[in-house]
């Protein structure tokens, strides 16, 4: 990779659940863009073994659990005594809870615990990173949303209610932080196959694909986590300088489809 194309040459990232999944492909990525990565996560050996393919001069590991507050200020608190700075707070880490469908069937307990780490943990990676951004009067806060912020009925009412209000937190500190030079923006990507969507599916990476192929809008492109990761690199880098407050849809226009009212130009088949 040249020069000229690495977009976060001496930017400092920390991002939350970066062992696995998308986290941790947009960790590899923001690495080879040149920045220096702090990966935050519960995940310890996995987390270790991420940084250790980027490289340890590159990148530092942090137990972090994003519920814990002090866990998050320690993490923040990390990336400023390592670096210097912290240029882009990517908060990814989340959970699902039990495929339940039926609201009767969902326990108060579990209901918490997904706004807990989703919405909880969010803000507070969000409160610790304006900390270190505000005074700097500059930064990069993105995170991780779903399709789930704009469409109903696919996910857990935990999950969708979770993913509504990173939306909403996401809108609000823009608002706030625009004074101070800071963006703050969401993504929202359509189902990726990556162990949390697929163990709460129950199916298999070919599998989970292959239906959300079949659902999409934009067909010949099967979404992957390296989409995801661009995405994120164009909001973490200068190019999208005077974007905020904005919830960036990676879903082939999945979200502004109704398919059933299709039929309405295939009248024959009413």
């Amino acid at each position: 990779m040249t020069t000229l194309s690495r977009r976060l040459e001496g930017k400092v990232a920390l991002i939350t659940g970066a062992s696995s999944g998308i986290g941790e492909s947009i960790a590899k990525l923001f690495a080879e863009h040149g920045a220096k990565i702090i990966i935050a996560d519960i995940q310890d050996d996995l987390g270790q073994a991420v940084c250790d393919v980027i490289g340890p001069s590159n990148s530092i590991y942090v137990h972090c659990d994003v519920t814990n507050e002090e866990d998050v200020k320690n993490a923040i608190d990390t990336a400023i005594i390592a670096y210097g700075k912290l240029d882009i707070m990517l908060n990814n880490a989340g959970i699902v809870g039990p495929n339940k469908p039926q609201i009767v069937d969902n326990e108060k307990s579990d209901f918490e615990r997904v706004l807990s780490v989703d919405v909880t943990g969010v803000f507070l990676g969000m409160k610790h990173a304006a900390r270190v951004m505000i005074p700097a009067k500059t930064g990069s806060i993105i995170s991780m949303a779903s399709i789930a912020s704009s469409v109903a009925g696919v996910t857990s009412h935990a999950y969708c209610c979770a993913k509504h209000a990173v939306v909403g937190l996401t809108k609000n500190l823009a608002a706030e932080l625009g004074q101070f030079g800071i963006r703050v923006n969401c993504l929202s990507p359509h189902g990726v196959a990556t162990p949390l969507a697929t163990n709460y599916n129950g199916l298999q990476v070919e599998a989970f694909e292959n239906v959300i192929h079949l659902t999409g809008n934009l067909k010949g492109v099967m979404l992957k986590a390296h989409d995801v990761a661009n995405a994120a690199l164009f909001l973490a880098s200068e190019e999208s300088r005077y974007i905020s407050g904005q919830n960036m849809c990676i879903d082939g226009g999945a979200s502004i489809v109704n398919s059933a009212l299709s039929i309405f130009k295939h009248p024959e088949n009413i």
